[in-house]
């Protein structure tokens, strides 16, 4: 643990778009190797070694990927099976899938078809952020090129018959959640079905579906190639595989980086983005898995390991792994009231406390920043941040509660300290303000 990935295990091996990106290219780094003889195994043992390797859901919630797909009914009824592919990618501070389509599409693509023969599936749908258009353009092109080359389509050469489908969505955040994800692709409003049913019973046209984030299934094909334990051989029992990281702040290289799971953070921001602007004294806090998961302080960071256990451990998560690294000169406050509005604009507004809620907590904060507050509304607002927190359909409630809730436990004193300077100055004004 703590040793740095090598080369030579890493799945992404075009992540900086270095080298061609089309089929030939891919082929030379691996994909599409071996592909018949996997789908040849059979779909059990597919669902095996994904189970073995310990790959967990790469888009945030860290479900087990092999669970997940063993959901699907092992027969296929009336209704037809669908693989479905969350490539929306709106977290705030994540922007590894991007790379992905953007610089190895053919891995994305083999692991589509493999991941929908083992589940059943004669189609597949990749649900891709609208903003993301070179992304889109390379992804469909390298499609045309598999199906050109009999790779993917009907008749092809695998014996498994297969289309795979682009839908780019219109910029909502919401579309993210899986649910809400599968009604937009019905062409209806994207908000959250209520669950159970969950897609494995009952999806897109109500038929058995997964939703998987692209780097869970881009990385399969890779996993069944090089065996199940090698991948498990990374990172700690629960926690293993390859992930490819997002570091962006106040670093001095902000960059994706595919690092082992576990690595310690500081190992990560130190090797890979050339450590924090003005030195490693000069962090404040960590952001460790995009926008939406609680914020940890500088002396966590020392020597907390990027996984989900570690940092669920610290009240935080892995999330994304997009790594906001913050300064000394941030106005933390100030960061988090922003996440807040971002929240409080995506929200669908099915859910009364995540409707409601979300811009309340926002425009307390403002006040908070300016110092306009009370400390008695710090508490008041801690519970509001409980009550959104769990009471909502979907998790955007969770998400916009986190980061409220982590700068109360680690940085409650600043605020205190803006209510103490401001009051310092207008003494009427702001007991007024608590009164009301």
């Amino acid at each position: 643990m703590g040793q740095l990935l090598q080369d030579k295990d890493r799945i992404f091996t075009n992540l900086y778009g270095r080298h061609d990106w089309r089929l030939e290219g891919a082929k030379q780094r691996g994909a599409w190797n071996g592909t018949k003889d996997m789908i040849d195994q059979g779909g059990d043992w597919i669902i095996d070694q994904i189970k073995a390797s310990g790959l967990r859901g790469r888009g945030g919630a860290g479900f087990p990927t092999g669970l997940k797909w063993s959901f699907m009914p092992k027969e296929v009824g009336e209704r037809p099976h669908y693989l479905v592919v969350n490539a929306d990618e709106s977290e705030p501070g994540t922007c590894k899938d991007r790379e992905m389509m953007r610089h190895d599409p053919h891995l994305l693509i083999e692991g589509c078809l493999i991941a929908s023969f083992a589940m059943k599936a004669h189609a597949c749908y990749i649900y891709i952020r609208g903003e993301y258009v070179l992304e889109r353009e390379r992804l469909e092109a390298a499609i045309l090129e598999a199906y050109e080359a009999r790779l993917i389509g009907k008749n092809n050469i695998h014996g498994w018959d297969f289309d795979l489908y682009v839908h780019h969505g219109a910029g909502a955040y919401i579309c993210g959640e899986e649910t809400a994800l599968l009604e937009s692709l019905e062409g209806k409003k994207g908000q959250p079905r209520l669950k159970p049913p969950f897609p494995a019973n009952a999806g897109l046209y109500g038929c058995p579906t997964t939703v998987n984030n692209v780097e869970s299934i881009a990385v399969a094909p890779t996993i069944l190639r090089r065996g199940a334990e090698w991948f498990a051989g990374f990172g700690r029992q629960g926690n293993t595989g390859t992930k490819v990281f997002s570091i962006s702040g106040h670093v001095n290289k902000p960059c994706n980086v595919e690092e082992a799971m576990s690595i310690p953070l500081k190992t990560l921001i130190e090797t890979h983005a050339g450590g924090v602007r003005g030195g490693w004294d000069n962090l404040k806090a960590v952001i460790p898995g995009g926008s939406s998961v609680p914020c940890i302080p500088a002396d966590t960071c020392h020597d907390v390991l990027m996984d989900f256990d570690a940092l669920r451990d610290e009240k935080s998560g892995l999330g994304t792994a997009a790594v906001i690294v913050m300064d000394k000169s941030t106005d933390i406050v100030k960061a988090i009231a922003r996440i807040s509005y971002f929240y409080k604009h995506e929200s669908c507004g099915q859910c009364t406390p995540c409707r409601e809620g979300t811009g309340w907590m926002w425009r307390v904060l403002e006040r908070m920043a300016r110092g306009e507050s009370s400390t008695a509304e710090i508490d008041m607002l801690l519970d509001v941040a409980g009550q959104v927190e769990g009471h909502t359909i979907c998790a955007l409630g969770d998400a916009a509660a986190w980061p409220v809730q982590g700068l109360i436990r680690h940085f409650r004193h600043e605020i205190e300290d803006r209510i103490a300077a401001y009051r310092a100055d207008r003494p009427v004004a702001v007991s007024n303000v608590a009164a009301e």
